[in-house]
């Protein structure tokens, strides 16, 4: 049982730098004033970054939730 009480810890210090590279590839929510700096966009280039933006926040929910779901395992278990 100690075997795999350590392999989910490796697990969750994985998801843990996972969670972490995924919120900070995650742009802020503030970013709509970039067309007064100079960076406008084109509607593709913004549909491009919609869909970036909404897959990176599905990855990064669904790695949380495995996070949680795996921290109470190894709580359990111990």
């Amino acid at each position: 049982m100690d075997v795999f009480v350590t392999i989910l810890c490796v697990f969750l210090i994985i998801f843990a730098i996972a969670i972490t590279v995924l919120v900070s590839m995650q742009s802020g929510k503030n970013t709509g004033m970039s067309a007064i700096s100079g960076n406008s966009d084109t509607f593709y280039g913004k549909a491009k970054s919609k869909q970036k933006e909404a897959i990176l926040s599905k990855l990064t929910t669904i790695l949380s939730i495995v996070f949680v779901i795996v921290a109470i395992v190894v709580y359990i278990l111990q």
